[in-house]
């Protein structure tokens, strides 16, 4: 079995479980560095080595992973790697931070992670990867030991964006949530309780990504499959949603994103709205 040589830089919340799985796999030799004592103490004693510095670890390693707060400590590291050293960048930095690093001759993977710390500790990350196939093929191994799923998004840049169309997603649910939230706490509803059942429904149904299935978001052809589907979803989202708006104003509850939604399902979906229009 051939040996690939990883260096991981930056243990915190997700980065220490990431490099806990690569000291566990087999097939790779790693060297770790960070600020922190404690967690370079941890992941040593699961059988990497610690490095004094990032340019010791360069010197060591052929795949550099990178797990830091932000963008100007993702170029402080890549500072101090060698050219022929494949940077995969964890982090989720600007979009343009990785055509900026590979301008200076490196070869450069922006590979940022979807999953949290749960994800990161069971190895079950997926890890959105845009680069050069071949440097994507030099560090697969490293991904493949900390995410389940390891998709190839594109070239360098298309990584990063992926993760933000996904976190955008997140963050907008997060924020819908929370306007559900004020609404069932206005008609005395146990908050816990409907949490416990958004989390179970949405482990069957799939959330929002249940309707994720087209590659284009173009206004869809009657004879389209998904037209009949999508007629569907929407005839039962804008009663639903007629319903909540009725009891937010019934309860005085400010609902702006269940308005948003209202109005915008169907175009969204790419069904015409009652006067034709997308």
């Amino acid at each position: 079995m051939s040996v690939v040589r990883a260096g991981f830089v930056g243990l915190g919340n997700i980065g220490k479980p990431m490099a806990l799985r690569l000291a566990a796999a087999d097939g790779i030799d790693l060297v770790v560095y960070d600020v922190a004592a404690d967690p370079v103490a941890e992941v040593t004693a699961a059988g990497a080595k610690a490095a004094t510095s990032v340019a010791d670890l360069a010197g060591e390693a052929d795949v550099v992973c990178v797990m830091v707060r932000d963008d100007d400590q993702v170029r402080e590291v890549a500072a101090d790697l060698d050219p022929g050293t494949v940077l995969v960048i964890h982090s989720t930095v600007s979009p343009e931070t990785p055509a900026e690093l590979e301008a200076r001759g490196l070869t450069v993977l922006d590979a940022p992670v979807s999953g949290g710390p749960m994800g990161a500790a069971d190895g079950s990350l997926a890890i959105m990867v845009g680069g050069p196939a071949d440097a994507l093929g030099t560090a697969r191994p490293v991904l493949e030991a900390m995410g389940s799923k390891v998709v190839h998004a594109g070239p360098l840049g298309a990584g990063t964006r992926m993760k933000l169309a996904r976190n955008l997603l997140h963050f907008v649910a997060f924020t819908a949530a929370t306007e559900a939230q004020r609404l069932a706490e206005a008609a005395g509803l146990d908050l816990r309780a409907l949490g416990d059942v958004v989390r179970h429904t949405d482990a069957i149904t799939g959330g929002p990504g249940a309707i994720m299935h087209r590659e284009t978001t173009a206004v869809l052809d009657p004879g389209d499959f998904w037209f009949g589907v999508f007629e569907h979803v929407r005839a039962l989202g804008e009663k639903d949603l007629r319903f909540a708006l009725g009891l937010a104003e019934d309860l005085g509850v400010d609902v702006p994103l269940t308005r948003l939604a209202r109005d915008r399902l169907g175009p969204g979906l790419g069904l015409p709205t009652d006067d034709g229009a997308i």
